[in-house]
């Protein structure tokens, strides 16, 4: 079984677009995000339907549980910034309207996978212990291992940090997925859109995993659309 695993897409449709043409080429058989999926970015709606339309496993994020179960008129903004989120918030739970609200609070908040070899995979967004709490490239063996628990998983997928990442943690492989929609490329202080997205495949076989985490450069605004991403490694 060959995996695309995806997380922190964020309503960015453009990037997600870049990603499936590259996985297109690449080709897969099972589609998971890992929660955040349309929430901030300018696409939710068609973010959604194009998650939907490819027969994605979804994982309930931050943002997603965050769309589904706040009302955004009971919500109080104080800095400009605030402000400016919560009114983006508004437009998203306006235009996925309560059909799909309701869908984003109905995904669960993990998913387990039985592998050909016969272990374990879990999706979730955050950590096994808490779906609110990112296991990050930064954190020693330790920390990471108290976010696992006792979690039975053998191998873990997650994303909420933005940044990926492929490791051991004692017999547990933990793999972040990075981000489609906000992907760290140094840009963000400058207030601009991000330059790449990433995409990870998990091939599962009797022999056991491997891992693929690719970094799918965005076309910038000045090239045609129809220019093909490449894929840097």
């Amino acid at each position: 079984m060959l995996m695309l695993c995806l997380s922190d897409v964020q309503g960015n449709l453009d990037a997600l677009r870049a990603v499936l043409a590259t996985a297109e080429r690449r080709s897969f058989q099972k589609l998971i995000v890992a929660g955040d999926i349309v929430f901030p970015g300018s696409s939710p709606l068609e973010t959604w339907r194009r998650l939907t339309a490819s027969g994605a496993v979804l994982i309930q994020g931050l943002g997603d549980k965050a769309l589904a179960m706040l009302e955004p008129s009971n919500i109080t903004a104080v800095t400009a910034h605030e402000r400016e989120r919560l009114a983006q918030f508004k437009r998203t739970h306006d235009e996925l309207g309560d059909l799909i609200l309701e869908r984003l609070r109905r995904l669960p908040s993990e998913v387990r996978i039985p592998l050909e070899d016969g272990r374990e995979l879990l999706v979730c967004h955050g950590s096994p212990l808490d779906p609110s709490e990112a296991m990050t490239f930064d954190m020693s063996d330790e920390e990471i291992n108290a976010l696992i628990g006792d979690d039975p998983a053998d191998v873990i997928v997650c994303g909420m940090s933005h940044v990926p990442f492929d490791r051991m943690i004692g017999e547990v492989r933990v793999i972040n997925v990075g981000s489609v929609g906000d992907a760290p490329d140094g840009r963000a202080s400058l207030d601009l859109p991000p330059q790449v997205a990433h995409a990870t495949w998990i091939e599962s076989t009797a022999a056991g995993v491997t891992v693929d985490q690719v970094t799918v450069p965005l076309t910038p605004p000045s090239v045609p659309p129809s220019a093909a991403p490449t894929i840097e490694k």
